[in-house]
Formats: C-alpha cells, sequence, structure tokens
C-alpha cells in the first residue's frame, strides 16, 4: 500500500487485530474504504482477514506480525509505516493482556512485567510517535483501550488494573493538551467482553464470564465514539453506565470488594436464579447512588469553599452519568421480564431522586 498513489483512502493502525475487539473495529474500518496496517503476533490471521478485507471491501491492507511486549517493538512497527510511506490517519491501541491471580503469592513478575510494557509502554510510545505526526498534520484520531476496570480496583487482576488506570489518565491529559488542534483521543472503558482475554490470563473460572458483552458491540460503540472525536466511551447498557456513577461515588473499598467477588471462581448456582439477583441488583446498585448522592449533598451544605468545589464536579459527573442511565433503562433489552422491569421502574425513581437531590444541593 502507497498512500501516494491511494490518497482518497485513509488509513488506520490497529495493534491486537488478529481478534476480539480488535478485529471487529478492523471490520468497521474495511467496511468503511480505510486501509488497515494491522499488527499482532498472528501472520496467518491477519493476512487471512486482510484477504477478507480485501474480497469484501476492496481495501488494502498492510501486516506487520510483531510481539508489542517487546523491547522497542513500538519504534519498529512507525519505522515500518515510514519506510511503506503510509500516512496513519487513525491509531486504534487495542492490544493489551492480563493476568489472574493474588499479586504477593500467585502471579509471575515476568508475565507482570510483559503486562506492563504491552499495556503501558508501547501504548505510550506508539501514541507518542504518531501523535507527533498528526499534530503536524493537524489531524487523526487516537483510540486507546482502557476498561471499565480503569476506574476501579481490581482484586485478583491487579496489575492489569493498574495499567489500564495509566491509560485512561493518560488518555484524558492528552484530550486537554489537544484541545486546540484537530487531533482527537478517545478512551475506550469496555466493561468484561467475549473475546479470549480471560482464557489467556487465565481467568476462565471466573464469575465476571458468565456475563458478557458482545465484541461486536463493543466495537461500534467505540468506532461511533472515535469518529465523534468523544473524549470517553462505555459501550452497553444500564449496568456499565451504572457502575461508572458508583466508581465514582462509592467508597473505594466497597467497589474493591464488589470486583473481588465478580473475579472470584464461579459458583453452582442455577441461572434463573442467577438472573433474578443480578436484575435486583441493579435496583440496589442504582439505589446506592443515591444514597451515595444524599451524603455528598449533606458534606457539601457543611464544607468550604475547596470542597464545595469538588462536590460540584461530583454532582456533574452523577448527573451526566444518570442521563446516561435513564436512556439505557428505557431501552432495555430487559423488559420482557417481570423481575426486572420492577428494577427498571425503581431505577428510574432513584435516578429522578439523585438528580433532585444534587440539584437542590448546589443550587
Amino acid at each position: 500500500m502507497d498512500n501516494q498513489e491511494n490518497k482518497s483512502a485513509k488509513t488506520a493502525l490497529i495493534t491486537g487485530a488478529s481478534s476480539g475487539i480488535g478485529q471487529e473495529l478492523a471490520k468497521l474500518f474495511a467496511k468503511d474504504g480505510y486501509n488497515l496496517v494491522l499488527v499482532a503476533r498472528s501472520t496467518e490471521k491477519l493476512n487471512e482477514l486482510g484477504g477478507r478485507f480485501w474480497d469484501e471491501y476492496g481495501v488494502e491492507t498492510v501486516v506487520i506480525t510483531k510481539d508489542l511486549s517487546e523491547e522497542d517493538a513500538a519504534r519498529d512497527v512507525y519505522n515500518q509505516i515510514k519506510e511503506k510511506n503510509i500516512t496513519v490517519d487513525i491509531l486504534v491501541n487495542d492490544a493489551g493482556v492480563g493476568l489472574y491471580g493474588m499479586f504477593a503469592t500467585e502471579t509471575d513478575w515476568e508475565k507482570e512485567k510483559s503486562l506492563i510494557h504491552l499495556n503501558v509502554l508501547t501504548t505510550t510510545l506508539l501514541t507518542k510517535l504518531f501523535l507527533k505526526d498528526m499534530v503536524e498534520r493537524n489531524e487523526g484520531k487516537i483510540l486507546n483501550l482502557a476498561s471499565i476496570a480503569s476506574i476501579t480496583p481490581m482484586p485478583l487482576m491487579a496489575v492489569y488494573a493498574a495499567t489500564k488506570s495509566y491509560v485512561y489518565s493518560f488518555t484524558q491529559s492528552l484530550i486537554n493538551e489537544l484541545k486546540d488542534t484537530n487531533v482527537s483521543v478517545t478512551a475506550l472503558l469496555p466493561n468484561a467482553t467475549d473475546t479470549d482475554f480471560f482464557n489467556k490470563a487465565g481467568a476462565s473460572n471466573t464469575k465476571v464470564t458468565e456475563n458478557l458483552d458482545d465484541a461486536a458491540m463493543v466495537a461500534k460503540d467505540a468506532y461511533n465514539a472515535l469518529l465523534k472525536g468523544a473524549s470517553k466511551v462505555i459501550p452497553g447498557g444500564l449496568g456499565n453506565k451504572a457502575q461508572e456513577i458508583m466508581a465514582y461515588l462509592a467508597p473505594q473499598e466497597a467497589i474493591a470488594q464488589m470486583m473481588r467477588k465478580n473475579m472470584e471462581p464461579k459458583d453452582n448456582t442455577p441461572t434463573e436464579e442467577k438472573s433474578n439477583k443480578a436484575a435486583w441488583a441493579w435496583g440496589i446498585g442504582i439505589a446506592a447512588v443515591v444514597i451515595a448522592g444524599a451524603a455528598v449533598a449533606l458534606a457539601y451544605n457543611n464544607s468550604n469553599l475547596v470542597d464545595k468545589a469538588r462536590y460540584r464536579y461530583r454532582a456533574g459527573k452523577l448527573k451526566s452519568g444518570a442521563d446516561d442511565v435513564y436512556s439505557d433503562v428505557k431501552d432495555s433489552l430487559f423488559s420482557g421480564l417481570d423481575n426486572v422491569k420492577d428494577a427498571v421502574a425503581t431505577a428510574k425513581e432513584v435516578v429522578a431522586k439523585a438528580r433532585e437531590t444534587f440539584a437542590s444541593a448546589i443550587s
């Protein structure tokens, strides 16, 4: 592929493109006519994808086989792009890994070091190299794969969650630095998704894998947000939005305990009973947001000016999240189940109450 010969088509570079969210994103770019640079460790899978995209959409694909956890892998990818005279219009930093187990006694340091290198160092250097070119052209977009775990603790995958917190913070800082340019950076914060991630992390038998989001849905929401230049996107519905709100307002100890239970081994509870518990959990969870909101409002009224500014910020977070939650509740696919209908009704009421509480607190 030579951009001098094909100036009309833009190019997207996607790491971790051989499977999961990365592969689904590649499909979306190809369908919209983007030429592709696909980076992963499996040459065979990438070549197969490239052939399929050419046959179905007529787009060109460059395959770069690279283990991005290795030293200088990011710079090598960048140099190969430059040698091929390719202009990367969109960079998708999707490649990433996790590792399951107790940090003190069960996980392996060499694997953790490799994880940190891939999730943090490679993501950072690829962003730095391609972002400089984008800023010089005053055009370009970057999507960084964070996680819903980037805003919560995650016992039993502690190092993974820490790296994703880095990615999220890094992305939000860049957004501010780039606010006067035509370059945008978007953070993708998916919940647990149906990919090979948990299997590779050694966490395939955990409770969280019993309720996974669809990778194609996650990719579609991410793709739309990226093209709009959004600062972040949390794909999916009510549960994911509620989890974000709780992450901002609930005590970190409580969030850590909730996440710990999600990461514990599966139990033998009947599926129907699990569904009933999950349905009511969301109603209770959002009710907890109201309680947290009331606590913040009370604290607000007894705070100094600095603390009041901090609480106003939290109130803004709640209102934004509440709007998303209410929208998702209305369109919930679970509306056909009686027990979830009740939870949805409760959610609507408590979200309205939360907004009322904060409106009076900061007026």
